[in-house]
């Protein structure tokens, strides 16, 4: 499996590990408690609802233990000007004139969708190590590439349990 995480997504997945295990845990087993106490399992809605959301909660648990286990520890050796894993950067793409915000993250973190892009995609390769106001070509393929000019960089690592992708 080898992912590659930062010391900050691996503390992040044992806090996650925490909380499910210390709070999710108990009350997930009160509500199967609750749901097996109704009576006849066999048309017991509640009752495999509830199991199925305790096993969801241990598998999740035990998917995040996987995690860190194999998971190879990357370092951001970036400087504070530029840009690097876990900085949020706003570039100006220059064929269109909009500008973008995207969060570098490892790509265990990626979600594309919501900003989060992976330091080995096109655009987080090209991105990385330049600083504010460096023009930057983001190569997509053989055929086709665009520039950016980095705009801004945030340094800010505010970042939850919530931004780790579910599998």
């Amino acid at each position: 499996m080898n992912n590659e995480l930062t010391k900050k997504d691996i503390e992040d997945m044992k806090a996650e590990i925490e909380h499910r295990k210390v709070v999710v845990r108990p009350e997930l087993l009160e509500h199967v408690k609750e749901a097996r106490s109704h009576g006849d399992l066999s048309e017991n809605f509640e009752y495999y609802a509830a199991k199925r959301e305790k096993n969801r909660n241990e598998s999740r648990i035990r998917y995040l233990e996987r995690m860190i286990k194999t998971a190879n520890v990357v370092e951001d050796d970036s400087k504070e000007d530029e840009v690097g894993i876990n900085k949020t950067v706003t570039i100006l793409v220059e064929e269109d004139g909009v500008e973008e915000e995207y969060k570098i993250v490892t790509t265990v973190r990626e979600d594309s969708l919501n900003g989060l892009v992976s330091n080995e995609s096109p655009l987080g390769r090209a991105l990385m190590g330049h600083k504010v106001g460096d023009r930057v070509e983001i190569t997509v393929s053989k055929d086709y590439s665009y520039h950016a000019v980095i705009r801004k960089i945030d340094n800010s690592t505010v970042g939850s349990v919530d931004e780790l992708r579910e599998f």
